[in-house]
């Protein structure tokens, strides 16, 4: 099966009320986890990737890997750029090959947002590529780009609701609490902007900072109208604590393989865990 855009599954994901997982791709293992949990459980997947990561794997390597899930595995799976931070830079990603990207104009003035978004989603929709903008600033660390939680600026729902009206993304991620990277204590998620943007809107809210939330309040998210949840820190972290337990455990293993095959089913099962926590399961 080829690469799809979001559009496959999200309009289903907000009509029947599960979410969608991004799980953003680093290298072979992160995609081959990602790829084998889906299968496993027969859900439908988003494959992230942040333009750090673009950079580190290479954009013909990337396309390469998630074509190459998509083909195996049969599954609906969209290959999305996570954050782009241009027009220039959307359109090289849907050239190379991607089925979805994001603008994140979040760090720009509103209007500005708006008119930057629409551009991309006037260029994409013409490819068949869907789009995902983003709203208000989320904290923490993403892609070494750091926002302090305090200068994290919740969205408005009058703004965001006009904000789809102009530019008619498919997906919109607005900032309502969460945080990229691992909590340091309980996130405080404001689950009425989600129902009151996505009662007035056709598409699902996109809930960044997944990693670490706990499942009570994603379930509650779920129901409040979030259709795709953004996953990487958890496999990060399972990915690094295993390797670093394999080699802590044995000086003299040097075969890359002895490590990061542990690290791979560490992560299967972060991804397995997390698609039937948003309901995906089963719906591929």
């Amino acid at each position: 099966m080829p690469l799809v855009s979001m559009n496959e599954f999200l309009p289903k994901a907000k009509e029947k009320k599960f979410a969608v997982g991004q799980f953003n791709m680093n290298n072979l293992e992160f995609a081959q986890a990602i790829m084998e949990a889906a299968m496993e459980l027969k859900s439908p997947f988003i494959y992230g990737v942040s333009e750090g990561a673009l950079k580190y794997m290479g954009m013909e390597y990337t396309v390469a890997m998630a074509e190459a899930a998509a083909k195996k595995s049969g599954l609906p799976i969209a290959l999305h750029l996570d954050h782009g931070s241009s027009f220039e830079v959307a359109m090289a990603c849907i050239r190379a090959g991607f089925s979805s990207v994001m603008f994140d104009g979040s760090h720009h003035p509103y209007e500005e947002n708006i008119a930057m978004t629409k551009e991309i989603v006037k260029a994409a929709h013409a490819m068949g590529v869907s789009v995902e903008g983003e709203l208000g600033t989320i904290g923490g660390v993403e892609d070494d780009i750091s926002v302090d939680e305090a200068d994290a600026a919740l969205a408005k729902p009058d703004e965001a609701i006009r904000f789809w009206e102009e530019t008619g993304v498919d997906a919109l991620a607005i900032a309502v609490g969460t945080a990229h990277g691992m909590y340091a204590g309980e996130p405080s998620i404001r689950f009425d902007i989600i129902e009151e943007v996505t009662s007035k809107i056709p598409v699902p809210v996109v809930l960044h900072g997944g990693s670490g939330v706990p499942d009570d309040m994603i379930r509650r998210a779920i129901a409040a109208g979030v259709g795709k949840i953004n996953v990487n820190t958890e496999n990060q972290v399972a990915c690094t604590e295993t390797i670093r337990e394999v080699l802590n455990k044995d000086a003299k293993v040097y075969d890359p393989r002895k490590y990061l095959g542990p690290a791979k089913k560490a992560m299967v099962e972060v991804v397995k865990s997390k698609i039937v926590l948003f309901g995906s399961n089963n719906q591929a």
